[in-house]
């Protein structure tokens, strides 16, 4: 969940990184869609595999509950979908910051509030609609089974979750200040 990632930032003298430091990170400060550039290259990063729930639990959402299948040890044992750190070779920034896009959602430590959901829904970029509430957290990247339907590589947003929220597909990055490093 996000508190349990601020919990495990904070114990590495860290911090959870906000949207706009992530974003900036993984657009190269602005310049590109995708860690590696301005276009899309499959196969590049880990995304756009077959969805794992369907293919363990079956295609019907409803039979996803959140206790059984969303968090099932089952989907982190199948081979072939979560992938280490820096698998994908060439799935990173110019500064060789990895997988930002695919692999797992990270959480950020910006909350949706209406400013920021109404900044993100007014980019000149398509994104699936999605419901949400003021307070909720929010995690981008996309994960394994992810293609662009919350926006294309950096700027796929997710804000449709509380903070307490946590499932197979989410993990986190932890950021620091450069010049309060010891």
């Amino acid at each position: 969940s996000r508190r349990q990632a601020r919990v495990a930032c904070k114990r590495a003298n860290k911090r959870l990184c906000t949207l706009a430091e992530w974003q900036y990170a993984c657009t190269s400060k602005g310049r590109f869609n995708y860690p590696y550039g301005a276009k899309e290259k499959r196969g590049i990063c880990n995304n756009q595999k077959p969805h794992l729930l369907e293919k363990i639990f079956g295609r019907d959402p409803k039979d996803w509950t959140y206790d059984g299948a969303l968090n099932s040890p089952k989907l982190a044992r199948e081979p072939g979908f979560l992938s280490k750190t820096g698998e994908f070779q060439q799935c990173r920034t110019e500064r060789r910051v990895y997988d930002l896009v695919g692999n797992l959602h990270e959480w950020v430590s910006t909350p949706a509030d209406f400013q920021t959901v109404s900044k993100l829904r007014r980019m000149p970029l398509y994104r699936r609609k999605q419901p949400w509430r003021p307070k909720n957290g929010i995690f981008v990247g996309g994960f394994y089974s992810n293609r662009n339907e919350l926006g294309p590589g950096c700027h796929y947003v997710t804000f449709a979750h509380q903070p307490s929220y946590h499932d197979y597909s989410t993990g986190f990055r932890c950021c620091s200040d450069r010049n309060k490093r010891p």
